[in-house]
This record gives structure tokens, sequence and C-alpha cells, in this order.
């Protein structure tokens, strides 16, 4: 697995994950839990943020990943023909 998957997995995770702990913050009554799980939702999503800027980096930095996140192939060098 890449790095640029293992980033990308990561985000869908804490994607996942405070969308988790705002459906938990609707679901109970107890104030105090609704106040920590929107906290916590905001601190996931602070880390989901930073995680699409090195995921954005990666892509910038490595041309590999570019080809790989917009779905091409990487390119193969012509080859030149032989001289005789």
């Amino acid at each position: 697995m890449t790095t640029l998957n293992k980033l990308e997995q990561a985000m869908a995770s804490a994607k996942g994950l405070a969308s988790d702990l705002k459906t938990f913050s609707l679901d109970t009554n107890d104030q105090q839990a609704q106040q920590l799980f929107n906290q916590l939702s905001t601190q996931v999503e602070n880390v989901s943020q930073t995680l699409q800027s090195r995921l954005n980096f990666v892509k910038s930095e490595e041309p590999q990943y570019a080809q790989e996140a917009s779905g091409g192939q990487p390119q193969q060098q012509q080859q030149q023909p032989k001289q005789q």
C-alpha cells in the first residue's frame, strides 16, 4: 500500500469518525455528552483537514502519486528506433 493510499484511508476513517461523533451527539439527551461528542468531532475534523493538506502536498511533490490519483497510467517513455 502506498503512502497516498494510506493517507486516503486515514482521511476517510477520520471523516467517518467525525460523522459518527456528530450522530452520537444528536442521539443523546445528556448535555455534557453532547458537548463532549461535538468537541471530539471538531478535533477529528481538524485532523482530517491536516491529513488533506498532507495528501495535497504528497500529490504535488510526487509525480507518480499525482498520476495515480488522477486515474492515469504512468507514462512510458517512447523508445527510439535502433540505428543500424
